[in-house]
C-alpha cells in the first residue's frame, strides 16, 4: 500500500518544492489556459461590437444623393407648379403674415432636414431690386422678421426674412412653417411658394407677391374714389361671390388635409392684379399642427370677433369653426371693410351670441347674400353649412349676381374708431404707413 502510493506521489514529507512541482498542472497551467481563454473570448466579442456599427451612422454622399432622388421626383410630380427657394413670403400693406412666427437661422440646406430638399436650390444672389416691405395697418409689432419685397426670375415676389437676433426655437418654427406649407402642396387659391433660402443667413421663404395687398386694405382702399389708380378698385355683390367662392375652395382643400385654418378673416386674404384672391394666414394652422399655441390662438384677442362661439367658450377649433369665421369674412367683404359685431364688446360677445343674436344685415347686403352669411353663422356646428354647399352657392351667385351696382359705404375709413370696434384694446400699437 505505501510502494503504490510512492509510486503516483514521489515526494516526500516535507519537501514543499516537490510538492508545488508536483501539482503545478493542476494549480497553475489550468487556471492561466482559462484566463487566457477569457481574454481571447472579450477582446474578439469587443472587436465585432466596435466593428458593426449602424450603417446609417455613414452614408456616401453619392449614396445619399440617389437615396433622395426618388422624393425628389415625387415632389416634382406633386409639386409641379411649385418650387422652393428660400426667403420668406409677406402679405402686402397689412401683413397677413404677421401671426406667423418664422425665424432664421445659419443652418445649411443638408444641415436642416425640416424643410424638405428641393430641385432648385437658390442663393440670396437671385434676388434684385430688394426693398423693404411698407405696412399699411399693423396691430402688434413683431420683431422676429421683416418683409421685403424683390423680383426673382423677372417675377415679383414678397420675401420674410428672420432676423438676426432670433432664437433657435424661432428658427425651427422658421423651418418649420416652410416645410408645413411645402407640404400642402399646390393649389390655386393659396399663395405659391416658390422656395426657402437655407444655405446661409438670413433664413427665407420666398412667396409669390399678389399686387392688391390684403383683402382688408384692399376694402379700404374701395371707400373712395380712386379714379387715379390703374388697378380696378370697385367692389360689386358679383365679385364678392366669386372671391368667397376661391377663399371657400381653399378652406375646403385645407379640410381636406386634416388642417383648420383658424384664422379666416379679410386680413388673411391676398387678392392678385386681376382681383383673384389667395387665402394666407397659416400661422395658427401651423402652430397647432406642431401641437403648439393653441391657448394662445383661442386668447388672442385680434382674432375673437371672428371666433365661433365654441372657440370663445374656450372649446377646441372644430372645422367648422372655420365656417363661422368665413361668414364673418362674407360681412367684411359687403361692408368694405367693417368691424364685425361693433357696438359690442369683445368680452361681452359670447353672450351677445348666446341670447340668440347675430349679425345685423348690412344696408347694401343682398337676402341672397345675408342668407349665406347666416348659414355660416348658426350657434350650433353641425347646423353650419357645409364648405362644399357654400362653395356651389357663390360660384352659382358669381354667374348671376348683379355687377353693375359698386358697393358704397358712406363712412370713411377711421382707423381708431376700427381699432376699438374690432375689439383690439386701446393699449395696441397701429400705424399707418
Amino acid at each position: 500500500m505505501s510502494n503504490s502510493s510512492n509510486s503516483t506521489y514521489p515526494c516526500i514529507a516535507g519537501n514543499t518544492l516537490c510538492r508545488v512541482l508536483f501539482h503545478e498542472l493542476e494549480l497553475i497551467v489550468v487556471p492561466v489556459l482559462f484566463l487566457v481563454a477569457f481574454l481571447v473570448t472579450f477582446i474578439i466579442l469587443l472587436v465585432l461590437k466596435c466593428s458593426h456599427k449602424p450603417s446609417h451612422h455613414y452614408r456616401h454622399p453619392t449614396n445619399e444623393k440617389d437615396d433622395t432622388q426618388p422624393h425628389q421626383n415625387t415632389n416634382r410630380h406633386r409639386n409641379s407648379n411649385r418650387r422652393h427657394l428660400q426667403g420668406i413670403d409677406a402679405p402686402p400693406e397689412l401683413n397677413p403674415m404677421e401671426h406667423e412666427v418664422i425665424p432664421m437661422t445659419a443652418h445649411t440646406q443638408h444641415s436642416s432636414p425640416a424643410v424638405p430638399q428641393t430641385p432648385t436650390e437658390r442663393h440670396p444672389g437671385n434676388f434684385q431690386l430688394v426693398t423693404p416691405l411698407p405696412l399699411n395697418f399693423s396691430v402688434k409689432q413683431n420683431d422676429t422678421f421683416t418683409l421685403h419685397r424683390a423680383v426673382m426670375d423677372r417675377q415679383p415676389v414678397i420675401l420674410r426674412i428672420l432676423k438676426q437676433s432670433a432664437k433657435a426655437r424661432e428658427r425651427q418654427s422658421f423651418l418649420g412653417f416652410a416645410h408645413f406649407f411645402a407640404e400642402l402642396g399646390p393649389h390655386p387659391s393659396l399663395p405659391k411658394l416658390l422656395g426657402v433660402v437655407t444655405v446661409q443667413m438670413p433664413l427665407m421663404i420666398v412667396v409669390e407677391e399678389l399686387e392688391n395687398r390684403d383683402l382688408l386694405s384692399f376694402l379700404w382702399r374701395c371707400r373712395q374714389d380712386h379714379t387715379a389708380q390703374a388697378a380696378p378698385c370697385d367692389m360689386t355683390e358679383r365679385r364678392i361671390f366669386t372671391m368667397g367662392a376661391q377663399i371657400a375652395s381653399a378652406l375646403e382643400y385645407l379640410h381636406s388635409k386634416n388642417n383648420i385654418h383658424g384664422n379666416v378673416k379679410a386680413r388673411s386674404v391676398l387678392v392678385g392684379r386681376d382681383l383673384t384672391v389667395k387665402l394666407w394666414g397659416l400661422g395658427p394652422a401651423f402652430r397647432r399642427k406642431m401641437d403648439t399655441g393653441f391657448a394662445k390662438d383661442v386668447d388672442d384677442i385680434e382674432m375673437r370677433k371672428w371666433q365661433a362661439p365654441e372657440v370663445l367658450a374656450q372649446q377646441p377649433l372644430q372645422q367648422s369653426s372655420d365656417i363661422w369665421s368665413f361668414g364673418i369674412l362674407l360681412y367684411e367683404m359687403v361692408t368694405l371693410g367693417a368691424a364685425p359685431f361693433p357696438n359690442i364688446m369683445v368680452h361681452e360677445l359670447l353672450q351677445y351670441l348666446q341670447r340668440g343674436n347675430a349679425l345685423k344685415k348690412p344696408p347694401n347686403c343682398s337676402n341672397t347674400l345675408y342668407s349665406i352669411i347666416k348659414a355660416c353663422c348658426q350657434w350650433r356646428p353641425k347646423d353650419r353649412a357645409s364648405l362644399a354647399e357654400l362653395n356651389r352657392k357663390l360660384q352659382s351667385g358669381g354667374r348671376s349676381m348683379n355687377d353693375q351696382t359698386v358697393l358704397q359705404v358712406s363712412e370713411p375709413l377711421d382707423i381708431e374708431k376700427y381699432m376699438q370696434e374690432a375689439g383690439y384694446g386701446e393699449s395696441l400699437n397701429y400705424a399707418v404707413c
